[in-house]
């Protein structure tokens, strides 16, 4: 019984997902947000973040705040952030070339280049 509660949690939430993405999908954005009783939040981001984040919106025809929008739908939706948050992975050989690099710029005998050409020609000997 348990395990069917569950399951049926879960196609639920999975049906109120696909609804809500046609939902967008489907209307002309400027219907979703008319008629929204709205609040003014003002926040801190990074300004190259900022940068990044307005062009792509811009090629996608929303706004910062209709992106924000969208997020917080989605947050209430899910019933918490609608995506997953955790360290990126990292294999142990860039860990280990990491260390590496972290090895050779503290080591004063390591040789330094100032041109490409001529550390491309010590790679190639």
């Amino acid at each position: 019984m348990h395990a069917t509660n569950a399951k049926n949690k879960q196609s639920s939430a999975s049906i109120l997902q696909l609804f809500s993405i046609k939902y967008l999908l489907l209307q002309p954005l400027e219907s979703i947000f008319m008629g929204m009783s709205t609040i003014a939040k003002n926040f801190r981001i990074d300004s190259e973040l900022n940068r990044q984040a307005s062009k792509l919106l811009e090629g996608l025809g929303l706004s910062m705040s209709q992106a924000f929008s969208m997020f917080l739908r989605q947050v209430v939706l899910q019933q918490g952030l609608p995506f997953e948050v955790k360290y990126p992975r990292r294999s142990g050989e860039l860990l280990e070339a990491i260390e590496e690099a972290k090895r050779l710029e503290a080591d004063p005998n390591t040789k330094r280049y100032t041109d490409m050409n001529e550390m491309w020609a010590d790679l190639d000997k």
